[in-house]
């Protein structure tokens, strides 16, 4: 059922909708935005969305109010919606989307890609397409790449426990079970052995029921999304085979978009070491790889991508590197990456990756580069280096922090923390509210356990690296310390439009939401 809310009117209200004025409005393509949560900040995405478009969201879950003077101006009308599932969540999108007349569906969250596919296809419109499911169960998408000859860690399904004794004989331990569905490394365990294995299915299925509580879980296919598992052999990372400096995690990712069914790999973006058992700690841009171990990579994404026979999408593609140039594929999303990587790409590689999908999903012209970037810096219009730092409460080898503050972005130095020249952004809208204590990490609960998330950026790769470790570092000691006076001009400058200029060093940009806990941003 719809409803009016404090962000717009209802499509079924006479008064025309707040947001992007009428005459804007009117000579536009209506876009029907899908929100669920997820995905890139509102504050940053829905401007983007809206330089190309008429933008009508359909919110399927709490919009972060906060931020609600920069993304609602951008909108020409929001109606929210309890999402259901299955054909009646497909039904509603699709009512929804002949309401506002909307030329195409878009959804930026992880939880919504395989209902707004659907949805698309039904309304003859470009979108991820009918194998969309490749692309989001991790079962399915194993499956057709081992078929295609892709390589990926051995694995086996998991529907019942005599599921996990048979895994147990035909694979070697330790192994590492997964909720099929999920996001944000949410549900992955470590067992060495069936009893263990036993328990965190347990374990695992409590942690996504919990997560669907909170919006944090398949939309679509809400059973599966609970209940639904697989075992994988754990694949050895060797990241001093591929980075030449140390402080690099052993996977990487590679951004791009399949334009109607052609891929298009647009850059890579790096990692710092996971957390135990494989929770994301930083995404880094660029990465620091030489060219032809680059191209390599470009070439492997290609054939996991194309496996998979999808239309017209974003794409998030996963991939572990091995000693003596081994590679196996974790995941491929029909979505951007999470954290705040389409800002990374868009302030290193000059690509605003969220316009390029919106144009090509409206059939406009596009323009792809012939290869992947393989570096920044002035490579298609952007410049330096940028990160998102996941803020959780371990130190950085891992180990769990003895003490719990609060958080409270405003208390520490950042400045302190950070070369000349390099920015601390806070992003609200995941991240706790200050005054919140921060949450224990539980290793179930992947990037849930997260108290917040920073966006950082500097003058070069090994800068950023750095400026990461020295804060990780600091923390949670810093959170305590008296806040430092900034000396003379070296305050804070007025706040930039997000992926345009500068920040400042302490700079906190009004992304938040109104709820209790961040939950996992992917």
């Amino acid at each position: 059922m719809r409803g009016d809310t404090a962000y717009g009117s209802s499509a079924d209200d006479a008064v025309a909708p707040r947001g992007v004025p009428l005459d804007l409005r009117s000579t536009m393509t209506p876009i029907l935005f899908v929100y669920a949560k997820g995905g890139p900040p509102l504050e940053y995405a829905v401007p983007r969305i809206a330089a190309h478009a008429e933008v009508h969201v359909l919110a399927l879950a709490p919009l972060p109010r906060i931020t609600e003077s920069v993304w609602l101006p951008a909108c020409a009308s929001v109606t929210t919606a309890p999402p259901g599932e299955g054909v009646e969540l497909v039904d509603l999108i699709c009512s929804h989307a002949r309401r506002v007349g909307a030329e195409a569906v878009l959804t930026l969250s992880e939880y919504a890609v395989v209902a707004v596919a659907h949805a698309s296809l039904r309304l003859g419109l470009r979108g991820a397409g009918e194998r969309v499911a490749g692309a989001r169960d991790k079962r399915l998408m194993r499956r057709i790449w081992r078929d295609a000859g892709v390589p990926v860690p051995r694995f086996a399904e998991i529907h019942a426990p005599e599921d996990i004794a048979a895994a147990f004989r035909t694979l070697r331990p330790p192994l590492l079970l997964k909720a099929a569905w999920s996001a944000g490394s949410t549900a992955h365990l470590t067992v060495w052995n069936e009893q263990q294995a036993e328990a965190a299915w347990k374990t695992g299925r409590s942690v996504m029921e919990a997560s669907s509580a909170q919006g944090y879980a398949e939309l679509h296919a809400a059973d599966e999304g609970v209940s639904d598992f697989l075992l994988e052999e754990i694949v050895t990372g060797e990241a001093a085979d591929w980075f030449d400096a140390d402080g690099w995690g052993d996977y990487v990712s590679v951004e791009g978009i399949v334009a109607d069914g052609r891929y298009h790999p647009l850059c890579i973006t790096g990692r710092m070491p996971t957390i135990a058992p494989f929770t994301e700690r930083a995404s880094l841009a660029p990465a620091a790889l030489p060219e032809a171990l680059q191209r390599r990579i470009e070439e492997v994404s290609r054939a996991a991508v194309d496996a998979l026979g999808l239309d017209t999408c974003a794409t998030h593609t996963e991939i572990k590197l091995g000693a003596d140039g081994a590679m196996w594929l974790i995941e491929t999303a029909a979505r951007f990456g999470g954290v705040m990587t389409t800002r990374q790409v868009e302030t290193v590689f000059g690509f605003d990756m969220i316009g390029m999908l919106v144009r090509q999903l409206l059939g406009q012209e596009v323009a792809y580069p012939e290869r992947m970037l393989t570096e920044g810096a002035g490579a298609g219009g952007g410049e330096g280096a940028a990160g998102s730092l996941v803020i959780l409460a371990v130190d950085p080898a891992g180990r769990p922090w003895t003490e719990l503050p609060a958080w409270d972005f405003e208390s520490v130095d950042w400045a302190a923390l950070v070369a000349p020249g390099s920015r601390v952004e806070l992003v609200r809208e995941h991240s706790l509210a200050p005054g919140s204590p921060v949450p224990p990490y539980e290793e179930a609960g992947g990037a849930n356990s997260m108290a917040a998330l920073c966006f950082l950026t500097a003058e070069s790769g090994p800068q950023l690296l750095a400026d990461c470790g020295r804060i990780l570092a600091a923390l949670p000691d810093a959170l305590t310390a008296p806040a430092v006076t900034p000396a003379l001009g070296s305050g804070p400058a007025a706040p930039t439009d997000s992926g345009s200029g500068p920040a400042a060093p302490t700079e906190t940009s009004p992304l938040s939401a109104d709820r209790p806990t961040p939950g996992s941003p992917a």
